[in-house]
Protein backbone atom coordinates (compact mmCIF):
# COMPACT_ATOMS: atom_id res chain seq x y z
CA UNK A 1 0.00 0.00 0.00
CA UNK A 2 1.27 3.45 -0.92
CA UNK A 3 1.92 6.09 1.67
CA UNK A 4 -0.69 8.87 1.43
CA UNK A 5 0.56 12.29 0.32
CA UNK A 6 0.74 15.01 2.92
CA UNK A 7 -1.14 17.71 1.02
CA UNK A 8 -0.94 20.14 3.93
CA UNK A 9 2.85 19.93 4.06
CA UNK A 10 3.11 20.28 0.26
CA UNK A 11 0.79 23.29 0.30
CA UNK A 12 2.77 24.92 3.10
CA UNK A 13 6.03 24.34 1.18
CA UNK A 14 4.53 25.94 -1.94
CA UNK A 15 3.24 28.91 0.07
CA UNK A 16 6.68 29.37 1.65
CA UNK A 17 8.32 29.24 -1.79
CA UNK A 18 5.83 31.78 -3.20
CA UNK A 19 6.46 34.11 -0.24
CA UNK A 20 10.22 33.79 -0.72
CA UNK A 21 9.94 34.58 -4.45
CA UNK A 22 7.74 37.61 -3.78
CA UNK A 23 10.18 38.89 -1.16
CA UNK A 24 13.10 38.43 -3.56
CA UNK A 25 11.21 40.26 -6.32
CA UNK A 26 10.47 43.22 -4.05
CA UNK A 27 14.09 43.33 -2.89
CA UNK A 28 15.38 43.25 -6.48
CA UNK A 29 13.00 46.03 -7.51
CA UNK A 30 14.27 48.12 -4.59
CA UNK A 31 17.85 47.43 -5.61
CA UNK A 32 16.99 48.49 -9.17
CA UNK A 33 15.48 51.76 -7.95
CA UNK A 34 18.62 52.50 -5.95
CA UNK A 35 21.01 51.43 -8.73
CA UNK A 36 19.31 53.71 -11.27
CA UNK A 37 19.33 56.67 -8.90
CA UNK A 38 15.54 56.75 -8.88
CA UNK A 39 15.60 56.69 -5.08
CA UNK A 40 16.30 60.43 -5.33
CA UNK A 41 12.78 60.93 -6.69
CA UNK A 42 9.80 61.43 -4.43
CA UNK A 43 7.44 58.49 -4.05
CA UNK A 44 4.82 60.35 -6.09
CA UNK A 45 7.27 61.09 -8.91
CA UNK A 46 8.46 57.50 -9.06
CA UNK A 47 4.94 56.11 -8.96
CA UNK A 48 3.84 58.55 -11.67
CA UNK A 49 6.75 57.56 -13.92
CA UNK A 50 5.99 53.86 -13.45
CA UNK A 51 2.29 54.39 -14.16
CA UNK A 52 3.18 56.34 -17.31
CA UNK A 53 5.44 53.61 -18.66
CA UNK A 54 2.92 50.90 -17.79
CA UNK A 55 0.22 52.79 -19.72
CA UNK A 56 2.45 53.55 -22.73
CA UNK A 57 1.39 51.69 -25.86
CA UNK A 58 3.95 53.40 -28.14
CA UNK A 59 6.25 50.53 -29.07
CA UNK A 60 9.05 52.81 -30.26
CA UNK A 61 9.20 54.49 -26.84
CA UNK A 62 9.14 51.14 -25.08
CA UNK A 63 11.90 49.80 -27.34
CA UNK A 64 14.00 52.91 -26.67
CA UNK A 65 13.52 52.46 -22.93
CA UNK A 66 14.42 48.77 -23.23
CA UNK A 67 17.61 49.59 -25.17
CA UNK A 68 18.52 52.17 -22.54
CA UNK A 69 17.97 49.56 -19.84
CA UNK A 70 20.18 47.06 -21.63
CA UNK A 71 22.89 49.71 -21.91
CA UNK A 72 22.52 50.42 -18.18
CA UNK A 73 22.98 46.77 -17.23
CA UNK A 74 25.84 46.27 -19.68
CA UNK A 75 27.70 49.30 -18.36
CA UNK A 76 27.26 48.11 -14.77
CA UNK A 77 28.46 44.60 -15.62
CA UNK A 78 31.52 45.96 -17.44
CA UNK A 79 32.53 47.99 -14.41
CA UNK A 80 32.01 45.04 -12.06
CA UNK A 81 33.32 42.10 -14.13
CA UNK A 82 36.96 41.38 -14.91
CA UNK A 83 37.91 41.80 -18.59
CA UNK A 84 37.86 38.03 -19.19
CA UNK A 85 34.19 37.80 -18.13
CA UNK A 86 32.82 40.69 -20.19
CA UNK A 87 30.19 39.97 -22.81
CA UNK A 88 30.46 42.84 -25.33
CA UNK A 89 27.32 42.53 -27.47
CA UNK A 90 25.49 39.58 -25.96
CA UNK A 91 22.49 39.33 -23.71
CA UNK A 92 22.41 41.49 -20.58
CA UNK A 93 24.63 40.07 -17.88
CA UNK A 94 22.14 40.91 -15.15
CA UNK A 95 19.05 38.73 -14.59
CA UNK A 96 16.91 41.91 -14.40
CA UNK A 97 17.12 42.42 -18.18
CA UNK A 98 13.38 41.99 -18.83
CA UNK A 99 12.71 44.70 -16.25
CA UNK A 100 14.93 47.14 -18.10
CA UNK A 101 12.13 49.56 -19.13
CA UNK A 102 11.79 50.53 -15.47
CA UNK A 103 15.45 51.49 -15.49
CA UNK A 104 14.88 54.11 -18.16
CA UNK A 105 12.00 56.07 -16.65
CA UNK A 106 14.20 59.05 -15.87
CA UNK A 107 14.09 61.07 -19.08
CA UNK A 108 11.87 59.60 -21.80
Amino acid sequence: MRKPRDFDAELKALEDKARELKTRKVQQLGELVIATGADQLSTNELAGALVAIAETKDTSKREAWAKRGVMFFESRSRRAAPASQRNPRGAPAQPGGPQSPAGGTGSQ
